[in-house]
Formats: C-alpha cells, structure tokens, sequence
C-alpha cells in the first residue's frame, strides 16, 4: 500500500518497527547464549524485558491509530540479524565474538533509535500525544541500551578482544 498520508507514513513505519522489534526479540536468546561477557549478557538480559516492552507499546499505539497490529518485512534488520547469525557461526574467539555482538547490537539499536525518534516526532505532529509517549519511552530506552554497550565495550569488552 502507497503511502498518500501523514497518517499513512506513520503506519507504515510502525508496522516495519513492529516487524523489527519481533524479529530481535526472537534473536536475543540465542545472541545471549553466544556471549562471554558477564556484564554483557545481563545488560542485553534486562534489554530483551525491554524489546517485549517495546512490542506492547507498539501494539497499543497501532490501538490508538484505529488499526491491528501487523508487520510488514524490514530488510534493515534482517541484514543486521544476518551479519549477527554470520558472526555467531564465524568467530571462535569468545572475546573477539563479544566486541563483534556488541556492534551488530548497537547496529540495530541505532537504527530503532532512528525510527522511534521519527516515529515520535510524526506521532507529535499528527496529535497522537499518548502515542507520541509511548514512542518515546521506546527511544529513551533504545538510547540507554546503546550507551550501556559503549560503556561494556570500552570498558572491558574491546580490552579483552584486542
């Protein structure tokens, strides 16, 4: 469906954001079982309680626009999920495995992080105000995981890779 609206934009993205957020839901677990990281593995721990909260959210602001939540097929996330699969199946250094999950993670942060900021400020625009909320607690959210990996990864991630 062609975009003619505002309106119509919105949907469109919230339902590619929805599709994003399933599918990395799906892959935390088995990105977690392949960290080494202790800190690691319990910052992306409490995110993937966060990325389910993000799914509801999402799921109630396709409620206050009139519409059923569905999906529609982001390739953005797919290629990240991939060259996340690709790292998994690839490198056998734990530690070096660890820096590489970190970057594919902040990857798909980064581009939420994007989409929720323009969703946020579409949903301002469109005078959807509780939307417009729960959108942005998403993004914050989405901030506060990237900062957390920076700091895991500079810290002593990356120190222990090199």
């Amino acid at each position: 469906m062609a975009a003619k609206t505002m309106n119509d934009l919105f949907v469109r993205s919230l339902k590619d954001v929805y599709y994003a957020e399933k599918q990395i839901n799906k892959a935390l677990p088995k990105l977690i079982r392949q960290l080494s990281e202790t800190g690691l593995k319990q910052a992306l721990e409490t995110h993937r309680g966060e990325v389910e909260d993000h799914i509801d959210r999402l799921e109630q602001v396709f409620e206050h626009c009139g519409t059923p939540p569905r999906s529609v097929r982001c390739e953005a996330i797919d290629g990240i999920l991939q060259e996340t699969r690709e790292v998994i199946e690839e490198i056998e250094d734990d530690k070096v495995r660890d820096a590489a999950l970190i970057a594919d993670t902040q990857a798909a942060a980064h581009y939420l992080i994007c989409r929720y900021g323009t969703l946020s400020a579409w949903a301002a625009r469109l005078d959807l105000k509780e939307a417009q909320a729960l959108l942005h607690q998403s993004l914050e959210e989405e901030k506060k995981i990237d900062h957390q990996l920076t700091e895991i990864a500079m810290q002593t991630v990356n120190k222990k890779a090199a």
